[in-house]
């Protein structure tokens, strides 16, 4: 097995020709870990509010 070499930067970026594959695999990766935190802190927020207007309504009635 041979180990990839390469010379340039250039060479690097296009994997031999793979590079489109194997950056956009590594862009959509960390796509997925970057918004999956947002969205779930988002919908705990959703969740404490919901959690706070049952309370409330809850107190309003006694």
């Amino acid at each position: 097995m041979s180990t990839p070499q390469w010379h340039s930067l250039s060479q690097f970026i296009a994997m031999d020709g793979y590079g489109r594959y194997i950056w956009g695999a590594y862009g959509v990766t960390l796509l997925c870990m970057v918004v999956e935190p947002l969205m779930a802190a988002h919908r705990r927020r959703q969740a404490w509010q919901s959690a706070q207007e049952v309370d409330a309504t809850e107190q309003e009635e006694y």
